[in-house]
C-alpha cells in the first residue's frame, strides 16, 4: 500500500531510541523526511547516522532540544521548517510512591510530558490550518487510562495528552488536518531491555525466562502476551500520518496488545 508521504516532512519529539526512533525509521521507509530529536547533540547525531546506516537515501536530520527547557523548545521552533506531520512523542517516565512524588517532581513530569505537545502542536497546528494540510498524532499510554500506582504522575500526564488531543482536534473542522492519539502498551524499548538483562544477570537466569516472567507478573491481561516491539507501534503512526487517514480524527487509536480490559 502507498501511503502517500514521499512529499512529506516529519518532526518527531523523544526520537534517539524506543517507540519514537521506530516512528521516525518507518516514516523514512516511506519516503518522508523526518527530523529527529532528543535531549543531546551526541544522542542525535549517533541516531541520525544509524538511520542513515539503517536506510541508505534517507532523508533524515535532527535538532538537539530537551524540552524541560522552554529556551531550548524556543530555538527548536526557530529552527524547524515547514512541518507535515508532527509526532508528539518525547516523554520521561519513573517508579515513586505517591507520597514522595513532590511539587517539582510533578512540575517535571508536566513540562515534558504534556508541555512539549501543547507547545508544538500551538505553533505547527496553525500553520497546518493555513494550508489546510498536516497530521498531529500524540503518543500516549494504556498507563493513561490503567493508572499506575507507583507512576501516578506519570499515568495522568498520558491522560492530559489525550485530552489536548482531543481538544486540538476540535479546531480542525471541516478541513484536511487531523489530531489523533496512540494509546501504546508494554513495549521492549532499550529502557526496559536494559532494566531486564540486570534482572536477569542478577538472578542468572536467561532474558527470555525474566522477560516472560515479569511480563506475566505486570501485564496479565495481554492478550498478546508478550512485550510489543515498538515497530508495532510505529505502523499505527504512519498509518495516522498518511492521507489515507483522513477520516480518523479526534481519536484514541490502542496499540495496547489488548491491555486494556475495555471495549472503548
Amino acid at each position: 500500500m502507498d501511503v502517500q508521504l514521499t512529499s512529506k516532512t516529519a518532526f518527531v519529539s523523544g526520537s534517539t531510541q524506543g517507540i519514537g526512533f521506530a516512528i521516525a525509521k518507518e516514516l523514512l521507509r516511506e519516503g518522508a523526511a523526518v527530523i529527529i530529536n532528543g535531549r543531546t547533540p551526541e544522542k542525535v547525531d549517533a541516531a541520525v547516522k544509524r538511520l542513515q546506516q539503517e536506510i541508505p537515501g534517507a532523508a533524515v536530520s535532527g535538532i538537539a532540544a530537551d524540552f524541560g527547557s522552554v529556551a531550548e523548545v524556543d530555538q527548536l521552533l526557530a529552527a524547524l521548517p515547514r512541518i507535515d506531520i508532527l509526532v508528539n512523542n518525547v516523554g520521561i517516565f519513573e517508579l515513586k510512591p505517591f507520597a514522595d512524588i513532590n511539587d517539582d517532581d510533578w512540575a517535571h513530569i508536566f513540562q515534558i510530558n504534556v508541555m512539549s505537545g501543547i507547545r508544538l502542536s500551538r505553533y505547527l497546528l496553525p500553520e497546518m490550518l493555513a494550508r489546510n494540510e498536516g497530521r498531529i498524532i500524540f503518543i500516549s499510554s494504556e498507563s493513561g487510562v490503567n493508572i499506575p500506582e507507583q507512576m501516578i504522575h506519570y499515568g495522568a500526564t498520558k491522560t492530559m495528552m489525550l485530552a489536548v488531543s482531543r481538544g486540538l482536534a476540535g479546531l480542525t473542522k471541516n478541513t484536511a488536518v487531523t489530531v489523533n492519539s496512540i494509546l501504546g502498551g508494554p513495549a521492549y524499548s532499550e529502557g526496559v531491555a536494559v532494566a531486564v538483562e540486570q534482572i536477569a544477570a542478577a538472578q542468572h537466569q536467561p532474558v527470555e525466562q525474566v522477560k516472560q516472567h515479569l511480563f506475566k507478573t505486570i501485564n496479565p491481561t495481554s492478550l498478546l502476551q508478550r512485550f510489543i516491539d515498538p515497530t508495532e507501534i510505529a505502523h499505527l503512526a504512519v498509518y495516522l500520518a498518511s492521507p489515507l487517514s483522513i477520516a480518523t480524527n479526534g481519536a484514541v487509536l490502542r496499540a495496547d496488545g489488548g491491555v486494556l480490559n475495555t471495549i472503548l
